[in-house]
């Protein structure tokens, strides 16, 4: 395989037959010779594959064949190694477990900010509304360690589900900010954000997360400092989309 092209991305959309759809995209898959994670649940999918590129987009037709998953926000990166061996479409209880089914997955999206949007505010240092910015960073210690944006606010988090006791530890410190959050490709930062606002925060999500931010700055990547983790054999990216050696390797 000369070429790979990579998959991301995810829809908070209600599913009430998450099983019958797993056979059907398990199956699209296998016969084009996708790998990877496809996540179903009620409150929506969350997909993470690669193939040749001709076998991915064929792929992306079959899923927008069901109008719930027609016009996903799709974050697409090149290699030249498959980095997954399997195809595994799973149901499970959450697209990304927080513990918090009660979030609806056809409720209002909280507000998103684009990357180009986000420089200007961290250039100022305040959202548009005045008040001053604070980027909250939604993923694990580990993914942290390896790149964050400059001076956001880390809470050390071991697993996602960890997020809600977080904010109603530490919520007091972003009262009366403009609280931006971001992950690695939006789906943590998205669930975030509705429990940040559900805690009364002024609380935004990172329109795409970290990876849609190096496309938006076409690699610029301003106030980023290091790679991004992502979760297959690659291990990191560099802000121009490209496998990179963890720092200090």
């Amino acid at each position: 395989m000369s070429q790979v092209l990579h998959l991301a991305g995810y829809r908070f959309v209600r599913l009430v037959e998450p099983a019958v759809v797993r056979e059907r995209l398990f199956d699209a898959a296998s016969a084009l010779g996708i790998k990877g994670t496809i996540l179903l649940a009620t409150e929506g999918i969350n997909f993470n594959v690669a193939g040749a590129p001709a076998a991915a987009d064929a792929w992306l037709q079959r899923l927008a064949e069901d109008a719930r998953f027609a016009g996903i926000d799709i974050k697409r990166s090149v290699s030249a190694h498959l980095p997954f061996r399997h195809l595994r479409v799973k149901v499970k209880a959450e697209i990304i477990r927080m513990n918090r089914p009660a979030i609806a997955p056809d409720a209002e999206r909280a507000p998103a900010v684009a990357g180009p949007t986000l420089v200007r505010w961290l250039r100022q240092g305040c959202g548009d509304d005045g008040r001053e910015l604070a980027l909250l960073d939604t993923r694990n210690a580990f993914e942290v360690a390896a790149g964050a944006f400059e001076g956001a606010v880390d809470w050390r988090l071991g697993r996602f589900s960890e997020f809600p006791q977080a904010v109603s530890v530490h919520a007091g410190a972003l009262r009366d900010k403009t609280v931006v959050s971001y992950c690695t490709g939006g789906i943590r930062c998205e669930k975030a954000a509705r429990v940040l606002r559900e805690a009364g925060l002024h609380a935004w999500q990172l329109d795409g997360g970290i990876l849609r931010y190096f496309e938006d700055t076409r690699g610029a990547a301003p106030h980023w400092r290091g790679n991004c983790v992502v979760f297959d054999d690659r291990g990191q990216l560099d802000t121009q989309l490209r496998p990179a050696p963890p720092a200090g390797s």
